[in-house]
């Protein structure tokens, strides 16, 4: 492979990952060696630069693309908003899911919606919707989730078998997501003995450190601690 060839790989690969990938599976799936990898890698820590809204990471033995920490403000300004309400939306998605399909890993509930969802698991997991039920045997013994007591009380049921039809839970968890957007609605307002409701979790903040590493040429790539987008 020619050497824009292999800078235009690495760029579209990366971009399209949304996250670090190892240099050992681009050696592997492009066919190249290390050693052009890394020197792509310098290519493209030249172009995207300290003048570019776009950085470009080496560490650990991973590449991936970052954004210009000068940008940070901007950045959040516009994505935390929108990265608010689609978490909201993932979050409902992710529990109707888990109720039907529980006990459920995490990697099995990200097979069927095709995203990251961790942050979801957490939120419901903060609201008590969703709970570790015990941990599959298999590599790593990864934890299985399912629905909770207050998950049914949410619901109006007296057991997960009086689950409605698939499509009609959905409905109803988008009618609860339109309704908090009119204000009608409080989605995750779970009252505790009588106590008042439970703070909704706080917004996803951005964090400048955690989309964004300043790349110093002189410190050994293999050796860079990641801080990811």
């Amino acid at each position: 492979m020619k050497l824009e060839q292999l800078d235009q790989a690495l760029e579209a690969v990366l971009f399209v990952a949304g996250e670090s990938v190892l240099i050992s599976d681009l050696m592997n799936l492009l066919d190249v060696q290390k050693s052009e990898i890394k020197a792509s890698a310098e290519r493209l820590k030249k172009k995207y630069g300290e003048d570019c809204g776009i950085n470009f990471m080496v560490f650990n033995n991973r590449l991936q693309f970052c954004s210009n920490p000068a940008f940070a403000d901007s950045v959040a300004a516009v994505l935390n908003p929108i990265r608010q309400k689609q978490l909201t939306k993932a979050a409902m998605e992710a529990m109707a899911i888990i109720a039907y399909k529980q006990p459920v890993t995490r990697l099995e509930l990200e097979q069927i919606r095709g995203v990251n969802c961790d942050y979801a698991i957490q939120v419901l997991m903060g609201h008590k919707l969703i709970e570790v039920t015990g941990y599959k045997d298999a590599v790593g013994k990864p934890a299985l989730f399912g629905t909770t007591e207050e998950f049914l009380k949410r619901f109006g049921l007296e057991s997960i078998s009086k689950l409605p039809e698939y499509n009609k839970l959905l409905e109803e968890i988008k009618a609860l997501g339109q309704e908090r957007e009119r204000g009608l609605y409080n989605e995750f307002e779970i009252t505790n003995n009588g106590q008042g409701a439970e703070e909704e979790p706080p917004p996803f903040e951005y964090d400048e450190n955690a989309v964004a590493v300043e790349v110093d040429g002189s410190q050994d790539d293999d050796n860079q601690s990641p801080t990811e987008a």
